[in-house]
């Protein structure tokens, strides 16, 4: 590749221009120039590329290694040859070098070379992008929609293109080209071959970034996101706290006539957003994440990790929340598994409950009832139950508690199958799925299938619905409309979310 022009300045411009180490692009050329002369002398020859600084040219160098006896002409020559045509002093084993005439490459070797170039050009770029995008993970970013691929949304960031995935979009946003598009960044893929950076709009972390963007407090560190759970697009709750008694937390995240929470939303395009102050009491915090709902009262099962929360008849439609979204968003905020429950209900469990303890012969009734707020429910319960564990309700001394155990292991026996068919029947009369506007057989169905409360009906998808025995297509259409109606007639009353 002869040159009419210096490679060397062109090289040290180009370099400038797209932010490459010149010297990655030297080793582009050389490695093209390389490819170029082996197609056209021969894969055989032990071949070496150099730019030459002084001339700008890249220069093609042949070599080979003296030998008495030549057995592979383009690799070896004889040192007789070496000593007449190269050096003088040319030893055996020496490896002498010779100058290719690059000149008879021609167009085609050309144009292999440029395509090299043009590919290791590409891959420095990349790998400029990944170095300075590589620790901007979770940090917003702002672009213009270029194009959709697919679903995909590719976004021009204006030195390189980012992709937002479909799985990472918010189902009900629409963008064209030319749009305005913030994102976060969730993962920058140097092995990508399409764009290497990767955007999300449903992530939680990215109401996390917008509130910071907006809350001086929270960048500031005054306050603090305790937790934040999402529907992409539709509703999400988040938990602050204050390490400043003087700054409410919820009212600095809202601000002045709501102007900072308003600003999140119009960026989420009207997705709702409850804010939330967050406590380390539990049962509180997850009293306060069911908002607007009001709570009656929690009971904590540590062992499952759950929480049955117990809320006033005409609340229960507005703790489950439309599509079960209010109950769904309180979990995931809170990290524990709820399981909402009406008065009425809860109330008529516990009548049950507790008629079923004292039906151990010779129990007391207030050994019934620490049975029954130590979380016992029945007389299998109790006689399945091991003496330590009895041993751990207080106010039951070892001798009490092993004369119940011993009670209700006696009459259990006695009684055989018919305690749990009671139970199992008691079970299905106590349902709040009486709420629904149903059949009369489909609530059976329901109830016969686990579905006792409207909470599991709401939760449960259409695959699960399936499968109770006698439900068809058309009964799941009719389950599903009386739960609609049935939510959205909570639903009604205003709540304080924006």
């Amino acid at each position: 590749m002869s040159a009419n022009f210096d490679l060397n300045a062109i090289l040290s411009q180009m370099g400038r221009d797209k932010g490459i180490d010149k010297q990655v692009l030297v080793e582009a050329v050389e490695s093209a120039m390389l490819s170029a002369a082996r197609k056209h002398f021969g894969h055989s020859l032990n071949l070496e590329t150099k730019l030459n600084e002084e001339t700008g040219e890249i220069e093609v160098v042949q070599f080979k290694v003296v030998v008495d006896n030549v057995e592979d002409p383009d690799t070896q020559i004889s040192i007789a040859e070496a000593r007449e045509t190269v050096d003088p002093d040319a030893m055996v084993g020496d490896e002498l070098g010779k100058k290719l005439d690059t000149e008879v490459l021609g167009r085609i070797a050309a144009q292999t070379a440029k395509q090299v170039i043009m590919q290791k050009v590409r891959d420095a770029e990349r790998g400029v992008i990944y170095e300075e995008y590589k620790d901007s993970k979770g940090d917003l970013i702002n672009g213009i929609v270029l194009r959709l691929e697919r679903g995909n949304i590719i976004v021009n960031l204006g030195r390189t293109e980012a992709i937002l995935p479909k799985r990472e979009q918010i189902s009900r946003e629409r963008y064209r080209p030319g749009d305005r598009l913030r994102g976060m960044i969730l993962d920058v893929d140097r092995s990508a071959r399409g764009p290497q950076i990767v955007l999300t709009r449903s992530h939680p972390d990215l109401l996390k970034k917008l509130f910071e963007l907006e809350v001086p407090e929270i960048a500031d560190g005054v306050i603090e996101l305790k937790a934040v759970a999402r529907e992409p697009g539709e509703r999400a709750k988040i938990a602050v706290s204050s390490s400043d008694p003087s700054v409410d937390p919820v009212g600095a995240c809202v601000g002045i006539k709501g102007s900072r929470v308003q600003a999140v939303v119009q960026e989420l395009r009207g997705e709702r957003i409850d804010i939330i102050t967050w406590t380390p009491d539990e049962p509180s915090f997850v009293a306060r994440a069911l908002s607007p709902a009001e709570v009656s009262r929690v009971v904590v099962d540590e062992d499952q990790h759950s929480m049955e929360v117990i809320v006033p008849d005409d609340q229960l439609s507005l703790a489950i929340g439309r599509r079960g979204q209010n109950v769904k968003l309180a979990s995931k905020l809170t990290g524990w598994r709820l399981d909402v429950r009406s008065v009425s209900v809860a109330e008529e469990e516990a009548k049950r409950a507790r008629a079923a303890l004292s039906s151990i012969p010779g129990i007391e009734f207030m050994h019934a009832e620490l049975l029954f707020q130590h979380g016992y429910r029945g007389v299998r319960e109790v006689a399945d139950a091991a003496l330590e564990e009895l041993f751990e309700v207080e106010g039951l001394s070892q001798d009490q508690a092993s004369e119940i155990l011993q009670s209700a292991k006696e009459y259990a026996e006695k009684m055989g199958d018919l305690l749990d068919q009671v139970a199992e029947a008691s079970g299905e009369s106590v349902s709040d799925l009486e709420r629904l506007p149903i059949p009369a057989d489909i609530r059976e169905m329901l109830v016969n299938a686990g579905f006792k409360t409207i909470q599991s009906v709401v939760e449960a998808e259409d695959d699960a619905l399936k499968q109770v025995s006698g439900i068809e297509e058309g009964d799941i259409a009719q389950i599903r409309a009386a739960v609609e109606t049935f939510l959205r007639a909570g639903s009604v009353r205003p709540a304080p979310s924006l």
